[in-house]
């Protein structure tokens, strides 16, 4: 049974720094791309960023590019979203998925829990 959760979401003044962890079962990391999306309240799913399943290879938002980080590390089946220099409208629930390498919601096949990120001015 494939499961993906997500943990290290948290309440951080503008400008800090937070980071994501997804922690995936089965063998998910070897067949799959993982990407991060987003959902604020009142908004639909927004894509953050994807990487690749054994290259490395990263895709991220242009709202994000520059100030987030996407990282995998295949040992521990775990995928990481570094974000920096957060802003108020990054608040949002954060959920990572394990699909094809893609910038749309409906090319993933598993998704996880999802974990809140807020971010106050």
């Amino acid at each position: 049974q494939v499961q993906l959760v997500e943990s290290g979401g948290g309440l951080v003044q503008a400008g800090g720094s937070l980071r994501l962890s997804c922690a995936a079962s089965g063998s998910i990391f070897s067949t799959y791309a993982m990407g991060w999306f987003r959902q604020a309240p009142g908004k639909d799913r927004e894509f953050v960023g994807v990487i690749s399943r054994r290259s490395g290879v990263t895709s991220y938002a242009d709202s994000v590019k520059g100030r987030f980080t996407i990282s995998r590390d295949n040992a521990k089946n775990t995928m990481y979203l570094q974000m920096n220099s957060l802003k108020p409208e990054d608040t949002a629930v954060y959920y990572c998925a394990a699909g094809f390498h893609s910038p749309t919601a409906s090319n993933y096949n598993y998704w996880g829990q999802g974990t809140q990120v807020t971010v106050s001015s």
